[in-house]
């Protein structure tokens, strides 16, 4: 399924410590150093598999989610205009849509992953 079929459901973007090589690289490899982990998975949670990277601008996950195998994250990686990076992501699904109670759930639940688990192990 193409991103261009999907809709996006979420995003969020804020500023990651390193610089998009080093973010671009945890996430096209999250369990790259065993001792900083951060991809720490629900039991409703499925590790993602990395469909598409142009590096170190962009890297789309598959689906967490096993009840929404449609579901794509979208990772856009920019220059902070410092020695960091704003990451983006979307959340990106197919019609019909889940109700606003599952969305809100997996909206969290990236926002989570991304903007404290991730952030966390680059020291902040």
């Amino acid at each position: 399924m193409t991103d261009a079929a999907l809709c996006e459901v979420g995003s969020r973007a804020r500023t990651q410590p390193p610089p998009p090589a080093v973010v671009f690289e945890a996430l096209t490899d999250p369990d790259r150093d065993p001792a900083r982990p951060w991809l720490a998975l629900l039991d409703d949670e499925q590790p993602p598999r990395v469909l598409e990277t142009a590096y170190p601008e962009l890297v789309v996950w598959s689906s967490l989610w096993p009840r929404r195998p449609d579901a794509r994250v979208r990772f856009e990686l920019a220059p902070d205009g410092g020695a960091g990076t704003l990451l983006r992501w979307r959340l990106l699904m197919a019609e019909p849509l889940p109700d606003d109670s599952l969305l809100g759930h997996l909206r969290k639940r990236l926002n989570e992953l991304i903007n404290a688990e991730l952030r966390h192990t680059f020291g902040q």
